[in-house]
């Protein structure tokens, strides 16, 4: 499925600017059909998935329970 610029900043939740950009500067594969750029939904969708298992690890990070304080004796 393609996208316009458009649907691919609300798809992303970035601004068509940054879309632009990204095209201009090959990081987005996309297709000019001579009036706008298409872009092709599927490329996002390995990225979006480790986007969340990224988050994923990171929650669990956070609701790791702190270790209790190791007395530590400084022997000189």
């Amino acid at each position: 499925m393609y996208l316009t610029v458009k649907e691919t900043a609300e798809y992303l939740s970035m601004k068509e600017s940054v879309i632009e950009t990204l095209i201009l500067h090959n990081r987005i594969r996309a297709i000019h059909d001579g009036e706008q750029y298409l872009i092709n939904k599927e490329q996002f969708v390995s990225h979006l998935e480790e986007v969340e298992k990224y988050k994923q690890m990171i929650q669990e990070y956070l609701a790791e329970p702190l270790p209790e304080d190791i007395d530590v004796k400084d022997e000189d």
